[in-house]
Parts: C-alpha cells; sequence; structure tokens
C-alpha cells in the first residue's frame, strides 16, 4: 500500500466528513462550511501534488472518488434533515435521493463494464462534471443561508439546478453505457 502525500490527503478528507456531520448536527454552520472547505482543499492539493509530482497511485485513484462521494453525500444527507439551525434552507428530500440514485446508477454502470465488458474505466462526461461543480455549489450555498439571509435565494435556484443536472447527467451516463453496449454487440458479430 502506498501511503504517499496525495493518499494521505485524501485520508485527512475522509477524518474531516465525520467532524462535518458532528458541526451540521449541532446546528455549527459556520464551523460546517469552513470543515467543508478543508475538504475541498484537499481534494485540490491531492490532485495537484500528484500531478506535479508524479505521485499518483492504484489505492489514490480508488480512494479519492470515495472520499469524494462520502463527503457529497453526507452533505446532501445531513443538509436535508431538519436542524437546530432554522434560517438555513434545507435542501429537498427528493433532491437528496436524485443525488444518490445518480451515484448507484453509475456505480452499476462500472460494474457492469467491468464485470461484461472487460472496460473498467467509464470518464465523466461534460454534464457531469457540469453537475458535481453544482453540488458543491449548492452545498456551499445552503450553508452560507444560515449565515446570511441574501444566500436563501440563490441556494435555493442552485438546488433546483442541481436537480435538472442530476437527471441530465443520469440520462447522458444511461445513453453513454447503451452506446458502449451497442459497439461491444457489434464488435463480437463482426
Amino acid at each position: 500500500m502506498n501511503l504517499n502525500i496525495p493518499n494521505l490527503l485524501t485520508l485527512l478528507r475522509m477524518g474531516v466528513v465525520p467532524l462535518f456531520v458532528i458541526a451540521l448536527l449541532n446546528g455549527e454552520v459556520g464551523k460546517a462550511l469552513v470543515l467543508f472547505a478543508v475538504a475541498g482543499l484537499t481534494d485540490a492539493l491531492d490532485g495537484f501534488v500528484a500531478r506535479v509530482f508524479k505521485q499518483t497511485s492504484v489505492l489514490g485513484a480508488y480512494l479519492d472518488p470515495i472520499a469524494d462521494k462520502l463527503l457529497i453525500t453526507s452533505a446532501y444527507i445531513m443538509l436535508s434533515l431538519p436542524s437546530s439551525n432554522p434560517e438555513l434552507v434545507r435542501i429537498p428530500i427528493w433532491v437528496t435521493v436524485l443525488v444518490l440514485a445518480r451515484d448507484i446508477l453509475i456505480l452499476v454502470i462500472v460494474v457492469v463494464l467491468w464485470m461484461a465488458l472487460d472496460q473498467p474505466k467509464f470518464t465523466p462526461s461534460t454534464i457531469s462534471k457540469v453537475n458535481t461543480v453544482a453540488q458543491v455549489t449548492a452545498v456551499i450555498l445552503v450553508m452560507l443561508s444560515g449565515l446570511h439571509d441574501g444566500m436563501i435565494m440563490p441556494a435555493m435556484v442552485c438546488i433546483y439546478a442541481v436537480a435538472a443536472l442530476t437527471v441530465l447527467s443520469g440520462i447522458d451516463y444511461f445513453y453513454r453505457l447503451n452506446q458502449m453496449v451497442a459497439r461491444s454487440d457489434s464488435g463480437a458479430q463482426a
């Protein structure tokens, strides 16, 4: 196992998640926002260090997306629950369900590609990347809404944008999987 600097930063990000959840449970939105920012910083740093210092690893390739999903999933679940901070905009549960369902769909697609087509990689599309940015932005705006009233409307707009982008991204992944299976089938018949 290679515990280089990027992998340690990823493990640190995973370690921040419980602290982030506890801060939200305690209604400490400012603290949760700082912890979310720290997690985001470690995400940017681990990728930078891995590329610049050529410290990429198989372990990091698995840990990094797990850490990202752990953080965003925790954020969406926690920000959907009733809070001790009544000023905080809540993410509607149906949006959280969409976000989680899309991630499960992606996991299923990766498993199908790996098992049926012996293709372990399924790169994110542009819409998926935009969706990820919108998801992170929504979490930040929702937390800011608990600190400043002026963030309520931007948070709500971003939440609904996340819902739309999540559906579009899920459809895109399904379409891309269908294309890959069709290409594989036509290649097998040739």
